[in-house]
């Protein structure tokens, strides 16, 4: 053993205690100290206002770029608990902002990210790397503020008074001893909570950007129809119909949606999600929609003798151009592949996906020949390669 192993040992082991560790090592928390992991601050933030819609304890989230650079999110919810109001549904608010893992959340098709980040976790992470972090919580007909600067408690949860409503803000500004940028980029914020709300019906979020005074901005992102309202707003589409259907399984444990439309373009446009996380890295539920688009079309194509016995089928490349799509499945297990958790993993997804795909289609191609006329075309003049 050489010196310099024997000089390792269990004094050598540095532990970073709380949010000491979040502090010193803040890309272990949120990926990086640039923008993605600006934004995820957001995200996190978000993550519980928007859960409490899907709950059916809240009917909005605004979340407002401050002029000062920070970042609110105001909710109309129940209003978390605090500690110091001797509530017990959950872990209080104090708890939360303070202390990393306060408790486990588990995996679910109803969680909004299915268990992706540690319940208690992520606020306590906004905590820390905030230079200063205010809450505002209206509950109980009670008003309380907390307080926080660079994840210390300024005062204890103080109660200022009286609340007519109820609801909980959350306003936080990036420390810029942490972050290379305090930046946020409205558009990119705005692409991911649209995803979120036409993935999750329910939610009715509003993303407000007051920075400049002299052209604030404002976005409502709310789609009743889900994936079939954002697939409806596609430009050029080839027929008028949004093939769209939601179905559930007991063998995978969990519902896939699906909405699609071919335009008059030469790219596929297919996104794929797992309980509202993107899987840019596709996996079962994205293999089994091709297993069950290729089995529906070409299945018509040879009952209307468009393709003939000797014909064969027609490849992916084909039937992909100028379709837009949407494959989303939410799971009680997720399972997913890889540190980056962008492909999914379940195996029972691929079959069930692909029969629901199958079903539904050559039920929409029988029913609408007209359209499926014109799809078939579509798909038949693309070259083979």
């Amino acid at each position: 053993m050489s010196e310099e192993s024997k000089a390792y040992d269990a004094g050598a082991i540095v532990v970073l205690e709380g949010l000491e560790a979040v502090r010193k090592r803040p890309g272990m928390y949120i990926g990086s100290v640039g923008e993605r992991g600006l934004h995820h601050l957001v995200f996190e933030v978000a993550e519980p206002a928007l859960d409490e819609i899907l709950t059916g304890t809240a009917g909005r989230v605004e979340i407002t770029l401050t002029a000062d650079g920070g970042v609110r999110v105001a909710d109309d919810g129940t209003g978390l608990p605090v500690e110091h109001a001797g509530h017990i549904d959950g872990p209080p608010l104090e708890t939360r902002l303070a202390v990393l893992f306060g408790g486990a959340q588990p995996a679910n098709r109803r969680s909004l990210f299915g268990g992706h980040f540690g319940f208690g976790l992520g606020l306590a992470v906004v905590n820390a790397l905030s230079d200063r972090l205010t809450a505002d919580v209206r509950r109980g007909g009670a008003r309380w503020v907390l307080a926080y600067e660079r994840g210390v408690a300024v005062a204890p949860p103080t109660r200022t008074g009286p609340a007519g409503d109820s609801g909980t803000a959350i306003t936080f500004r990036p420390d810029a001893e942490i972050f290379e940028t305090r930046e946020f980029s409205f558009d990119a914020l705005a692409e991911r909570f649209r995803e979120l709300a036409f993935l999750n019906r329910d939610l009715d979020i509003t993303l407000t950007d007051d920075r400049d005074p002299a052209a604030p901005r404002a976005i409502r992102f709310r789609f009743p129809g889900g994936p079939r309202d954002h697939i409806a707003e596609q430009r050029a589409p080839l027929h008028p119909d949004v093939i769209g259907f939601e179905r559930e399984y007991s063998e995978m444990e969990g519902t896939v949606e699906v909405a699609l439309r071919w335009c008059d373009s030469r790219e596929e446009r297919l996104a794929s999600y797992a309980n509202s996380l993107p899987t840019t890295g596709g996996g079962t539920h994205e293999l089994g929609f091709r297993d069950g688009l290729a089995a529906a079309v070409n299945a018509y194509a040879r009952e209307q003798q468009l393709l003939t016995p000797s014909d064969p089928d027609f490849i992916p490349t084909q039937l992909g151009a100028g379709l837009t799509a949407v494959v989303s499945v939410k799971l009680d297990r997720p399972e997913f592949e890889g540190a980056t958790r962008d492909r999914l993993g379940n195996g029972p997804v691929r079959a069930c996906v692909a029969e629901a795909v199958r079903e539904h289609l050559a039920a929409w191609l029988r029913a609408n020949p007209a359209q499926a006329t014109t799809v078939l075309a579509r798909i038949s003049r693309t070259t083979r390669h």
